[in-house]
């Protein structure tokens, strides 16, 4: 097999619903891992998914979330693949002042260490699609698929970004405007910026400002390699320069700034005496990797709760249009006998008394012609008028009726299989969501 045909391939077990990083039987998932995966199955099962389910009744499911997806992006060398080698504990990603990521890198975990480019990484991502558009963005999109399981990599996605400069530094593609597209698909974003002279870059703080006027609440600003910015004042020099040049902008003048300082660190230096938030940066991703978990509860508690009313809804119409069918069908021989008598008079009439004896016997011909002729031997003129005017309004009424369609026998059976389905997976949910709580508080409380 050639080297795409194997990178096409790998890419479609991501697509088929293969969980590269939970398919090793040896490894014992976490709660938050197992709704993840769970809800995943629940949705897109080909036949009892609830996607496939709403696509029969009309109703647009949505995609559970598989993962938490964080951007990240900052100006030339401000430590943005250096903190994913950090907090995955493999180095995929190269780093150092003369490297400098060029395109969209997605750093995502699965079972075997692997690179996939960019028409594969679509493949993997098929939400990417729209982005595709901006010439020149497909052919710098990649993935590195890491077998680390450090953390909370498992359950998280990273993109890195090209480090943004001025002057005349050209790029293959229009920055801005897909990192401003990147930012939608993102749930969180993180802003590194480089104390080392390149904090103040134009470029970062312009798309900075047009992120946070759309996405403000997905948005964190750390200042990071701060060991490698001399000691505690210039530190706070620095930090003081970068908050002062946000403040000019109104977008990014806010309340209750934040800025924790942080570095990597490194076993092999000398250690810094500044002090290192880089915990608060591994506790917003788990903060978000918790919000996600919850969310993606709720949101299976509505599909399914919209998927059975709507299943008894139609079980409920279906039912109403049967009973409707019956008293129609009442109607109908009320409006139809009517004229049906008249017609087979006209028929007995043009056919005549031999006819009808030779047909249906003597006996029958002479009473019928005896029978006719008495009821309308005594009918005036106003009487035939109303017969006629009733055997008019009969066939109009008779045109008029129409029955509704009702469902098959079989159609009947899927759709009470699917609402069994349904509340099986909302029994499913409760458990989940009984043991997310009971390894999140220990015991449950009951008031």
């Amino acid at each position: 097999m050639c080297l795409s045909n194997h990178i096409m391939t790998f890419a479609s077990k991501f697509l088929s619903g293969d969980n590269l990083e939970n398919s090793d039987q040896s490894i014992k998932l976490s709660i938050k891992e197992r709704i993840f995966k769970e809800c995943n199955n629940i949705y897109n099962d080909p036949k009892q998914g609830l996607i496939a389910i709403g696509s029969q009744l009309k109703i647009n499911i949505a995609q559970p979330k598989k993962k938490v997806t964080v951007l990240l992006l900052g100006n030339h060398s401000a430590g943005k693949s250096t903190f994913i080698n950090w907090y995955i504990e493999e180095r995929v990603q190269k780093t150092g002042v003369a490297v400098e990521t060029q395109g969209f890198i997605f750093v995502t975990s699965g079972k075997k260490r692997e690179t996939l480019m960019g028409n594969a990484t679509l493949h993997l991502y098929p939400q990417l699609k729209p982005l595709v558009e901006l010439r020149g963005v497909a052919n710098f999109l990649s993935t590195e698929v890491s077998t680390s399981r450090k953390k909370k990599f498992s359950m998280l996605t990273f993109i890195d970004t090209p480090g943004l400069v001025d002057g005349d530094m050209i790029y293959p593609f229009n920055v801005n405007q897909a990192l401003q597209w990147m930012g939608g698909i993102a749930d969180l974003i993180f802003v590194f910026f480089d104390p080392m002279g390149q904090a103040l870059c134009k470029r970062t703080l312009n798309i900075l400002e047009r992120l946070m006027s759309d996405y403000a609440d997905k948005v964190r600003l750390y200042l990071a390699k701060v060991d490698e910015a001399g000691d505690e004042i210039d530190r706070q020099k620095v930090l003081m320069q970068i908050v002062q040049e946000l403040c000019k902008r109104p977008t990014l003048n806010r309340t209750g700034f934040n800025m924790p300082c942080i570095y990597i660190p490194d076993a092999s230096r000398k250690e810094s005496h500044c002090m290192n938030q880089i915990d608060e940066v591994c506790n917003e991703l788990e903060q978000a990797i918790n919000r996600t978990v919850q969310n993606s509860l709720d949101n299976l508690d509505k599909d399914t709760d919209l998927l059975l009313k709507t299943i008894n809804d139609i079980i409920v119409q279906d039912k109403n249009k049967n009973e409707e069918n019956n008293r129609i069908g009442s109607r109908a021989v009320l409006y139809g006998a009517y004229p049906l008598i008249v017609l087979l008079i006209a028929f007995g009439s043009v056919m005549g008394e031999n006819n009808l004896s030779n047909f249906f016997g003597s006996g029958f011909a002479s009473g019928f012609i005896t029978a006719r002729n008495e009821f309308f031997k005594g009918l005036s003129g106003g009487q035939y008028l109303c017969l006629f005017v009733a055997l008019v309004y009969c066939i109009y009424a008779f045109s008029r009726l129409s029955f509704h369609n009702v469902m098959s026998g079989k159609q009947k059976k899927q759709m009470i299989a699917s609402m069994d389905r349904v509340k099986q997976v909302k029994s499913i949910k409760e458990e989940l969501y009984k043991e997310y709580l009971t390894e999140t508080v220990e015991d449950l409380v009951t008031f």
